[in-house]
């Protein structure tokens, strides 16, 4: 068996689903459109230029729903994904992830959007195992706005990959192949342990490291 490993944003989606869900949020009339945003478009390019802290922008990206009631949380989710994520999923996208499932390969989405966000995703693209950033819950299981254990974001998602590995019994260097599809350079840890880097769609930075090293680049998107 081999290992396969997705990015999600810009990676299997033609957008940032952190970003979009910001934007969706001001969309609904739950969080004010010009603080809001400037705010949300401040951290966004943070995590472009590597600058970003992800325990601040959790905190932000956190605070308009996390005091909704379960049932107001997941309208909210399924409003996202019926509006922005559905939408924007491409059929090249659904085909690279059905490809490695044919050849038998281990898959997951290993991701530095908050596991709110992204589990509809995954369940949409039918990965069940997700790596991304946990959320602290308090005794009564809501959010706390902050991260729970290592966050899966940059070296971080090197950890995150080997605790899961580890609770299978298993670790990379069983792997025959490990492939990474990523489009940012944030991922550059877990790129260069991956034996089948793949830069995707990727930004200008990753794309000048990935000519560099020999790498292959897919542009799964116009």
């Amino acid at each position: 068996m081999n290992l396969c490993l997705f990015d999600l944003d810009h990676t299997l989606l033609p957008l940032d689903s952190d970003h979009e869900f910001g934007e969706f949020l001001i969309r609904q009339g739950l969080a004010d459109g010009d603080a809001y945003r400037l705010a949300n478009d401040g951290f966004y390019q943070q995590y472009c230029e590597g600058t970003l802290v992800l325990a601040d922008y959790i905190r932000f990206t956190t605070s308009v729903w996390r005091q909704m009631d379960e049932a107001a949380q997941q309208a909210l989710q399924q409003a996202f994904m019926a509006q922005v994520i559905y939408p924007a999923m491409q059929p090249q996208a659904l085909e690279l992830v059905e490809q490695h499932r044919a050849q038998g390969d281990l898959l997951a989405i290993v991701t530095a959007t908050n596991e709110f966000v992204t589990r509809p995703i995954a369940d949409a693209f039918n990965v069940s195992e997700l790596i991304a950033v946990r959320l602290t819950r308090d005794d009564q299981g809501r959010v706390t706005g902050e991260i729970d254990g290592v966050p899966s974001f940059r070296e971080g998602k090197i950890t995150r990959v080997e605790q899961w590995l580890s609770g299978l019994g298993r670790q990379l260097s069983d792997f025959d192949r490990v492939s990474f599809y990523s489009d940012s350079p944030n991922d550059l840890p877990l790129l260069e342990r991956a034996n089948d880097p793949v830069a995707t769609n990727p930004s200008p930075a990753l794309e000048d490291v990935a000519r560099e090293r020999g790498w292959r680049i897919l542009r799964l998107f116009a």
